[in-house]
């Protein structure tokens, strides 16, 4: 009997993913893969898929939860301030497990061995069932017994109601990770999308997420952040100046935030215009405090396209730009106004404000963005103004030289009672202390003679952001570009 595998014509290739047991085995089955599983919350979910697979002595060294709160002080120490599922808490985990071991175990008894660290510490859903639950997960690792340490740490956020689904969850997501780390170290991309391996993104946010060490020496963080966006494991995320990735609950949970969307492609003059006069303006308004303030840069997906692909490059310039000038970054899948302001309600109550231009205002009164909503644009508009939301408005200038301000500007006759409802009631008020002199630099324009080789864009830009365009070849600037067209 022929036992060769039958194709069919119209037959499609189908990526073969390994179930929970064969990766659990397959770690298990190799003699030199050893290390120490710490878990707190959610049960041990992870290690006992690996206690099941079989073969697991040769790979756990030690298994623990230390649930009480003394004893995990006692252990990794107390926090400063005072809470356990924080990234601080599971990184202490890592790196004790991982000295507890190199003091223990004997390089000379064990020289092949590359030893790991794996941990969560996670808070599943509450009995009132209000907080869905979150946590830090991670892993600490070898690939040569001989070679430093590599690490990844996640943020996740549960989406499910019930905390057994919300362990088993867990545990599938811990042998995605270690998997991962040892089997896809070397495409970190793939590796980002095999955590979802037997998971359903209605089960699980991934928002935040780094790479550290010699293996990911070459990964830039902010990319992988971007991988999340794109791939759909979160809506947004975040990063401060220093280009290190922060988790998004954690920076804006109660802050007075001030918003400004753009392609910011560069980042032109009347950008930071728009955010210093917004800005003042905004620490001007009752309940809102200066140290309480926060003002994010955001970059949607939709303006990341090139070619119906996200241009990583592209995103790269103009992130680097921005924390140049000292902004806390956001990437979001959010096209329309109101998400964004949903989005930040979820983490604070306190006043918030959005800075843009007129073109975008005329934009968010026009109905065709809202036919997916039952409620329509009213819908819309009650969720974007319902929080204690102002919107800081920027003037244009108009075909023939006019400037456009919230006073003249036209939206579609159908909107017309409804623009001024907004404006009687002090929701949009206009920026009135720009400067006129800049009003004609557009970020298209600039782009363009970049491009083009053209000169002069140079004074449309805030100080030092050209030098670090020719310095780093930023928007495929290219001197020679320059030199043929001065000849």
């Amino acid at each position: 009997m022929d036992t060769k595998k039958i194709k069919l014509k119209g037959d499609k290739a189908i990526e073969q993913v390994p179930s929970i047991k064969d990766k659990a085995l397959r770690i298990n089955l190799n003699d030199n893969i050893y290390g120490t599983f710490a878990e707190i919350g959610a049960g041990q979910e992870t290690v006992r898929h690996f206690f099941r697979a079989g073969g697991s002595s040769g790979t756990i060294a030690k298994a623990m939860s230390a649930y009480d709160k003394d004893f995990s002080d006692a252990i990794y120490g107390i926090e400063e301030d005072g809470r356990y599922v924080t990234e601080s808490r599971l990184k202490k985990m890592l790196w004790h497990e991982v000295d507890i071991m190199e003091r223990r175990l004997s390089r000379e008894k064990h020289p092949n061995k590359m030893f790991f660290s794996y941990a969560n510490t996670v808070a599943t859903i509450d009995f009132a069932k209000q907080f869905k639950g979150h946590g830090w997960v991670g892993i600490r690792y070898q690939i040569e017994p001989e070679e430093d340490y590599n690490e990844i740490i996640i943020h996740i956020r549960f989406k499910e109601t019930d905390s057994r689904l919300q362990q088993e969850t867990l545990g599938i997501l811990g042998v995605n990770l270690i998997y991962g780390a040892f089997y896809k170290y070397n495409d970190p991309k793939k590796l980002l999308r095999y955590l979802y391996d037997h998971l359903d993104k209605d089960q699980l946010e991934i928002d935040t997420i780094n790479f550290s060490g010699p293996r990911f020496a070459d990964v830039d963080n902010r990319l992988m952040s971007l991988q999340l966006v794109k791939n759909g494991m979160t809506d947004a995320v975040m990063f401060n100046p220093q280009g290190k990735n922060i988790l998004p609950a954690a920076i804006l949970y109660k802050k007075n935030i001030l918003a400004f969307r753009g392609s910011f492609r560069p980042v032109t003059k009347v950008n930071m215009d728009m955010y210093e006069k917004s800005l003042k303006m905004f620490l001007n308004e009752n309940k809102v405090e200066v140290d309480n303030t926060l003002v994010v840069f955001e970059i949607t997906l939709s303006n990341l396209r090139s070619d119906g692909e996200i241009d990583e490059r592209d995103f790269m310039d103009r992130a680097e730009l921005l924390c140049s000038l000292g902004q806390t970054v956001m990437i979001s899948n959010f096209q329309e106004y109101y998400k964004v302001v949903e989005y930040f309600a979820n983490y604070t109550k306190a006043r918030m404000g959005l800075a843009m231009g007129v073109n975008n205002l005329v934009d968010i009164f026009d109905e065709k963005y809202y036919r997916h909503l039952s409620g329509g644009i009213l819908e819309a508009f009650g969720k974007l103004f319902y929080r204690d939301m102002k919107v800081f408005l920027y003037p244009m200038l108009g075909e023939n030289g006019e400037i456009i301000t919230s006073d003249n500007l036209k939206v579609h006759p159908r909107m017309k009672e409804l623009y001024k409802f907004f404006k009687f009631n002090g929701k949009v008020v206009d920026i009135d202390d720009y400067n006129p002199e800049i009003l004609e630099v557009f970020s298209r324009e600039v782009l363009k003679m970049i491009s083009e080789g053209k000169s002069g864009w140079e004074s449309m830009l805030p100080t030092g952001v050209a030098e670090i365009i020719k310095e780093h070849n930023l928007f495929e600037y290219d001197p020679k570009k320059f030199l043929k067209a001065s000849n």
